[in-house]
This record gives C-alpha cells, sequence and structure tokens, in this order.
C-alpha cells in the first residue's frame, strides 16, 4: 500500500513560507520528498528556508525561491507564472501568508488598515485560488487555506484581520462547491515585545485544553494529512488545529 504521506513528485507552494508556520510547512513537505516553492518578502528568509528544505529533502531537491508580496497582484501572478514555467505543474497550493492589524473603530486610518489587512489575508486568496485552479485540476491537486480561530472568536482591536479570517472560510467553502494560537512572530510584527507577546501565549496556554499554545508543527502536521490522499473525502471544511482553545 502507497504512503499517503509521499509526496514524492509533488510541487507545493506555500505563501508566506519564510518564517513561522509557513516555513514549518515547507520543510515538512521537502522532507516528505516535495519539490517546495518557498515564498515571501524577505530574501534571506525566504534562502534560509530553502536551504533547510534542501538539506531535509530525500533527493537533496532545491527549492524554488521566489521573492514576492502576497499584497500586490502583480506579484502573486509572477509567483504562479514562475511556479509553472519551472516545474510545469502544481499539486499543492497552502495559502498562509497572513497579516494582523491592529485598529478600533474610531481610527482615523481605518479604511487604509482594512485594505491592507484584506489585500493579504483574503484578496490574495482568491486571486492565487483563480490562478491556481486550472493547473490543479489537471494533477487533482488540493487547496488549503490557513485561517485562524480568530474567525470564530471576536476580541477587540482586531475587527478587520478577524473578518477577513472569516471572509476566509466562508470563501474556502464556497470555493469547495466551485471545482489555533500558534507560537510564532506574529504579534512582534504587529508591535507587541517579545515580554508582552510572551504573556499573551502563556495567557493563551492556561486557556486551552491541551495545557500549551500549538507550535507550527502542529499546523503542518494538519496541512500535510489534508493534502493527502487520506483526506481526499474532506473538501470545504473548516479544519480546526488549536488544541481546543475555541471550543471552551
Amino acid at each position: 500500500m502507497p504512503d499517503a504521506r509521499d509526496f514524492t513528485g509533488k510541487v507545493v507552494l506555500i505563501t508566506g513560507s519564510s518564517t513561522g508556520i509557513g516555513a514549518e510547512i515547507a520543510v515538512e513537505f521537502a522532507r516528505l520528498g516535495a519539490q517546495v516553492v518557498v515564498t515571501g518578502r524577505d530574501a534571506q528568509r525566504v534562502s534560509d528556508v530553502a536551504k533547510q528544505c534542501r538539506e531535509v529533502s530525500p533527493k537533496g531537491l532545491k527549492a524554488l525561491e521566489v521573492l514576492a508580496d502576497m499584497s500586490v497582484s502583480e506579484d502573486c501572478r509572477r509567483l504562479i507564472a514562475t511556479t509553472i514555467d519551472t516545474f510545469t505543474r502544481l499539486d499543492v497550493l497552502v495559502n498562509n501568508a497572513g497579516k494582523g492589524v491592529l485598529s478600533t473603530l474610531t481610527d482615523p486610518d481605518i479604511m487604509h488598515k482594512y485594505r491592507d489587512c484584506m489585500d493579504t489575508n483574503l484578496r490574495s486568496v482568491v486571486l492565487l485560488t483563480h490562478l491556481c485552479v486550472q493547473h490543479l485540476v489537471k494533477t487533482g491537486g488540493n487547496i488549503v487555506n490557513i485561517s485562524s480561530n480568530a474567525a470564530i472568536k471576536p476580541t477587540p482591536r482586531l475587527p478587520l484581520y478577524r473578518t477577513a479570517k472569516c471572509a476566509l472560510d466562508m470563501f474556502t467553502k464556497c470555493a469547495a462547491l466551485d471545482a489555533g494560537a500558534v507560537s510564532t512572530n506574529f504579534l512582534l510584527t504587529m508591535g507587541s515585545t517579545k515580554q508582552e507577546s510572551d504573556v499573551k501565549y502563556n495567557e493563551i496556554a492556561m486557556k486551552t485544553p491541551v495545557g500549551r499554545v500549538g507550535e507550527p508543527i502542529d499546523i503542518a502536521n494538519a496541512v500535510l494529512y489534508l493534502s493527502s490522499p487520506d483526506a481526499q473525502f474532506i473538501t470545504g471544511s473548516c479544519f480546526v488545529c488549536d488544541g481546543g482553545y475555541v471550543h471552551i
């Protein structure tokens, strides 16, 4: 019986894969034999993750490095074009790129922040899905959209991010018809100090049934499963992987 977690010969594109969850997903796919496309906005980080992918790849496959900003339509188009030109196929698209934006309803800059948030968290997913679906149909491939428990639980100061993720969940369900808190540098990129970030994650851990916050590998394992033949009867589902956080 073939191993469902063997991705030899498969081409896997992960957006936002230069750090955090995306990087972990890229490395794990490479470890299981996939030809990986690593992309992000920081050239050095993209290169570092690509190097890790090559080191764990059973055949020493070199990851394709594409410097791109998913909030820019031209970059999205170039990313897909480069992938197809290089490998002539695509088997798995993981829409992982995301951006948290702090805002209140009285924020004078709210509409600028709204567009910034939506461009990365939602618009890019719609565009990339549109660009990739023809290639994925040919290979019988998969799309995995990385959402967040932010789509389920409301909190102050993150109405734009949570709205974007909620919309992403519905887009995922509709797209299927047509064709957790995780410890990363997410809070740091939004302006929190290292101490503030640690305190927040510790608070979340205390409220999580499994007693800890998730790690990037926890999400990577879920993505590997959803991309494998074992999950072929799953489509349009919001697969919660958060240690039980949203259910308490």
